[in-house]
């Protein structure tokens, strides 16, 4: 069982993760956490995204994050830090998921949970984990 702070942060990749098979069911879980007062975050390497593609994700993230914006990139550690800030939640109390193992390590090491994306099924079955509805 996890012993740290209460989550109440979710960070999540776009490439990889919320592209996958099956993602409509990670889009739900966002939308269900959001509700139960869990902030999300998008965290991309991209350079950006048009307005119409930020406007489509509005719904399910509290904050976008895109590298090319804030200039600094996965896995550097200020990404994590800064993500978690736009949140207002110290990285303690975040959870981050990522299909790449190396951003994955670096996030916790920045003091985030980490969760390594590879499938939508093991995914959501680690965060219905850490972010238990009762």
């Amino acid at each position: 069982m996890y012993g740290g702070p209460v989550l109440k942060g979710l960070v999540i990749d776009y490439v990889g993760v919320l592209t996958d098979d099956g993602a409509d069911e990670l889009y739900a879980f966002l939308h269900a956490a959001r509700a139960r007062g869990i902030k999300t975050a998008l965290l991309s390497n991209a350079p950006g995204a048009s307005d119409e593609a930020k406007r489509s994700l509005d719904p399910f993230f509290d904050a976008l994050v895109f590298s090319g914006e804030v200039g600094v990139a996965k896995p550097e550690r200020e990404v994590y830090l800064l993500t978690a800030g736009l949140l207002d939640l110290p990285a303690a109390r975040c959870v981050f998921v990522d299909d790449a193992a190396h951003n994955v390590r670096a996030a916790v090491a920045a003091g985030m949970a980490g969760v390594h994306h590879t499938s939508v099924e093991e995914t959501l079955t680690e965060l219905s984990a850490l972010f238990p509805e009762s």
